[in-house]
């Protein structure tokens, strides 16, 4: 089973905190599936909006995450590649909130391939209860060419 600690995902993502969603990787099996966790603390930045007297994690965080983790997917399996962008989005669906104190589960599927761009199932639990779930589509990232 491989693993990775936030380390390596800072070597793998090109993002940093606030936009760092993953912070640790349980499991990914390179071309299939990854398994990620993102610790959801009260002291995150959008909490204060979202919503004053009970807090929320916004949806679009969520989905974020999600593609994080499609995008750490693809990264590990294609560690060639430059890396990827988010082009699409289908059958985004949210059933439950998450609550400050959680610990959001994210997987993400590879599905297919067609050149430059990858589709993954994707799926956000809390325990035993998913949370959402979308397909997201992935492009790789082309070089600035100027």
């Amino acid at each position: 089973m491989n693993t990775l600690d936030i380390r390596a995902i800072l070597e793998r993502l090109p993002l940093r905190y606030p936009m760092l969603l993953i912070d640790q990787v349980l499991e990914y099996h390179p071309h299939r599936s990854i398994r990620a966790v993102k610790n959801v603390s009260y002291n995150e930045q959008f909490f204060s909006g979202h919503f004053p007297h009970r807090p929320l994690l916004p949806g679009v965080i969520v989905l974020e995450a999600l593609t994080q983790a499609a995008s750490l997917l693809w990264a590990l399996s294609e560690p060639a590649e430059a890396g990827s962008n988010l082009v699409g989005l289908d059958k985004a669906r949210f059933r439950k909130p998450v609550l400050p104190g959680d610990q959001l589960l994210l997987s993400a599927r590879f599905e297919r391939s067609l050149k430059a761009m990858r589709r993954f199932s994707t799926v956000a639990c809390v325990g035993p209860d998913q949370v959402a779930s979308a397909e997201i589509m992935l492009i790789a990232e082309t070089p600035d060419l100027t």
